[in-house]
């Protein structure tokens, strides 16, 4: 119906626009005749074209017309697409599409109409605008928005339940009827699913099971409103069917069998037992349980999350020799399972299990565990406390040894024989400790008489019972200290005492006063303390300033025990409100244990080797020096001296090439030397040889040579300077004084004192009497 309108609202409008031409030019000529002025204006209505025109081009599409009459008038327009697309014949007004026009490009294009003078281009009437609208026809064909669409259901769901939607448009106008309808049908897989004319596609079976099949692929078409003869298009569908947790697990094998030692821990792993469950993994919840069989306490089956396995634990220790083979059956259910969808096929899947034990070489087994035995203390005639016993629970039934392998306190208090028996070696001392703890270890003995290496432990535990063999004694609080003026029943001090022992049940501590002719008294309190008080006042400092005050304190043990403690009480001024003004400070007793003397006596000891290594240091130190200076030797030897620089002496004036201080500290003190023969005496001047000179000091150099390598009292000098030999040729003899000390001769060396102050030296020197005694 509305093609039929546009169609005829086409072909009107030109009729209808040269009817309004010809009343235009009927009122122009009447206004023209009248020569009244009339307003102009464009002539025309809304021009209409279809889209996709088959025949040749160009098409015609209306006339602009304006109530200017004018022979020189001139119609142009202007515009986008204008003397393009669409032109204007000039002097009628026809407007013309040069291409064919595509509506779902384009739908409608605004153009600007002129009339002007084709003599001078001045516009004769304002310009107008107009639009030329495309009409659509069907041509075009719907098209999936895309290729591909997904979707995805529950397993299993209702008929009718939506998957996904699909969708296809139409490029054609949606105003015309039919021309942008979209109608959808599944060509293939319609017997499981269905589309509606909206695009939303369901399920048309309730029993879609992924189990048999997870995914379908169907194919919709596209078409325009149902009547039409255009063209379709095809989209496909991939609809995954999901998991609901409908199946019950099933075990993979009838039976299982699992071999296990039988020290195994508890709570190990003996086996797993595999299950199928063919929904999804967050779908397997399966759980195991025992059918039948007396093993519940024994053994366990956990599920593992993961794997969905059933892991097999035992729940207490197996043992070979009292059950070798343990056999069970078992059931793996899933109580998740939604019942609405259950299959046929039962709930339930069962299987046998059979655990096989097998023996172990098992370390020695104790009867009874722990040990407890009770002892009194220093008790000598007590040597054996009791056993313990343990048996091979193999089959080889071996034979035992026991051997003790940890004791606290640690020391040989108690001791173990190899059959198990709890020997003491000595009487125990409960007050050293009240109780003894043991470890003994127990190890089969093999065929070749050699321990296994396996063993297991007991621990023993000895309590030591209390003898009454302690006496109480004193808790000795701070200094006891009285006002010589205290008045009669004045507390001087409260005392308690303390027990090595278990303190009696029956009693407390009874105090009392070992002699009664003292100033002091005792009252008890009946609470294990008593006070000790001012008997008659009133003390005399200048007879006594401290008391010593003997108390008798016992317990109520059997046998009772006593011990006399001392109680040593200051006699202190005091001031007029009691407070104490001044008191005699008396030694205290100072303890040192024997750690501490240890302690003292290394320290003392480590000084005393101290001092002896600094004192042979000393010593030996004054001994070089001593060897060093050449002290000790006679005079001879003292003039002789060996130098260790290979120069020219100085003469009489050069006194420090030797020490010379011994020299003048022998004529000072006046002391006459012991007379010691000359060791340069010995050797003789050979008679007079001219010819001997070199010869003779050569053999003179070997004897001093042979005598330094002899003498082990020089120290090894490199040199040797020998100042006491002249030589043969020498009319003078010996120069040197260093020999003249020893010489014999009667010579008067007074006069060197007239020669001037450079033979002072000599003159000091040699200037004594010769029986004046040296001193070095």
């Amino acid at each position: 119906m509305n093609h039929l309108i546009l169609l005829f609202s086409l072909f009107l409008a030109p009729a209808f626009a040269d009817k309004e031409s010809q009343k235009t030019n009927q009122n122009f000529s009447s206004n023209s005749a009248s020569h009244k002025r009339l307003k102009r204006d464009w002539i025309w209505n809304q021009m209409h074209i279809k889209e996709e025109i088959d025949t040749p081009l160009p098409h015609h599409v209306g006339k602009i017309t304006s109530s200017v009459r004018n022979n020189n008038a001139k119609y142009i327009i202007e515009g986008e697409y204008a003397n393009t697309i669409f032109k204007v014949e000039e002097t009628s007004g026809d407007v013309y599409a040069f291409e064919r026009l595509d509506r779902e490009k384009k739908a409608e294009y605004e153009l600007t109409a002129l009339i002007i003078d084709r003599r001078n281009n001045q516009s004769l009437e304002p310009p107008s605008k107009f639009i030329i609208k495309v009409y659509d026809i069907n041509d075009n064909v719907p098209v999936f928005v895309q290729k591909v669409f997904n979707g995805s259901v529950p397993e299993m769901s209702p008929v009718g339940t939506s998957v996904t939607k699909v969708t296809a448009v139409d490029a054609d106008d949606p105003t015309v009827t039919g021309h942008a309808t979209v109608t959808y049908q599944v060509i293939k897989g319609d017997e499981y699913f269905t589309v509606d004319d909206s695009g939303v596609i369901s399920t048309t079976r309730a029993d879609l099971d992924r189990e048999n099949q997870s995914t379908y692929e169907i194919v919709v078409k596209a078409k325009d409103a149902p009547g039409s003869s255009g063209d379709s298009s095809t989209a496909t569908v991939i609809i995954t069917l999901t998991d609901i947790n409908d199946n019950f697990p099933v075990f993979k094998h009838p039976s299982f069998h699992f071999r296990v030692p039988e020290n195994i821990s508890v709570g190990g792993e003996v086996g797993r037992v595999k299950v199928e469950d063919i929904d999804e993994p967050q779908h397997r919840n399966t759980t195991y349980s025992f059918v039948r069989g007396d093993y519940r306490d024994t053994f366990e089956i956990v599920a593992n999350p993961f794997t969905n396995e059933g892991i097999i634990r035992p729940k207490k220790p197996l043992d070979f020799e009292k059950v070798a083979e343990y056999r069970f059956n078992i059931e793996a259910t899933d109580p998740t399972v939604d019942l609405r969808y259950f299959k046929v096929g039962g709930s339930r899947s069962i299987s046998t299990v059979t655990i096989e034990v097998t023996d172990v070489d098992e370390p020695p087994v104790f009867t009874k565990l722990p040990y407890e035995f009770k002892v009194r203390e220093n008790d000598p005639e007590i040597r054996t406390l009791g056993s313990v016993w343990a048996h091979d629970p193999d089959a080889a039934k071996r034979k035992i040894r026991f051997i003790r392998r940890r004791a606290s306190p640690s020391g040989d208090y108690i001791r173990v024989s190899d059959t198990g028996i709890i020997q003491l070696p000595k009487p125990l001392d409960r007050e050293f400790s009240s109780s003894y703890n043991i470890t003994v270890a127990a190890q089969e003995i093999l065929e070749d008489g050699r321990l296994s290496d396996r063993e297991s432990h007991a621990q023993v535990h000895v309590i030591v019972t209390d003898e009454n063999d302690n006496a109480p004694e004193l808790v000795y609080p701070e200094e006891p200290r009285v006002c010589e003026n205290a008045a009669p029943g004045k507390v001087i001090i409260r005392i308690s005492a303390t027990d090595k022992d278990e303190i009696s049940p029956r009693g407390f501590f009874k105090y009392s006063l070992a002699t009664e002719d003292s100033n002091f008294s005792l009252v008890e309190n009946y609470d294990n303390t008593a006070n000790i008080t001012v008997k008659y006042g009133q003390f005399n400092r200048e007879l006594a300033k401290i008391h010593y005050l003997p108390v008798i304190i016992s317990d109520n043990g059997d046998p009772e025990l006593s011990s006399t403690n001392t109680l040593v009480i200051s006699v202190c001024k005091c001031n007029e409100k009691g407070n104490f003004t001044f008191c005699e400070e008396r030694a205290k007793q100072v303890g040192v244990s024997i750690q501490a003397l240890v302690a003292i006596f290394i320290c003392i000891f480590t000084i005393i080797i101290f001092f002896a290594v600094i004192i042979l240091l000393i010593l030996l130190r004054k001994r070089h020096k001593k060897d060093l200076s050449g002290l000790g030797r006679n005079v001879a030897e003292i003039h002789e001296q060996l130098v260790t620089y290979d120069e020219e002496g100085g003469g009489e004036m050069d006194t420090t090439s030797y020490d010379v201080s011994v020299l003048n500290s022998v004529r000072k003190n006046g002391i006459k030397p012991e007379l010691v023969p000359s060791p340069y005496a010995q050797v003789q001047k050979p008679p007079g040889n001219p010819t001997s000179g070199a010869g003779e000091m050569e053999m003179m150099i070997e004897v001093k040579k042979d005598e330094a390598d002899n003498d082990r009292d020089l120290l090894p000098y490199d040199t040797l300077h020998i100042y006491g030999y002249e030589g043969a040729e020498s009319i003078a003899e010996s120069l040197s004084s260093l020999g003249s000390g020893s010489s014999d001769s009667d010579i008067d060396y007074d006069f060197l004192n007239d020669w001037g102050p450079r033979f002072k030296m000599l003159a000091e020197l040699y200037g004594s009497e010769p029986n004046e005694d040296f001193v070095y």
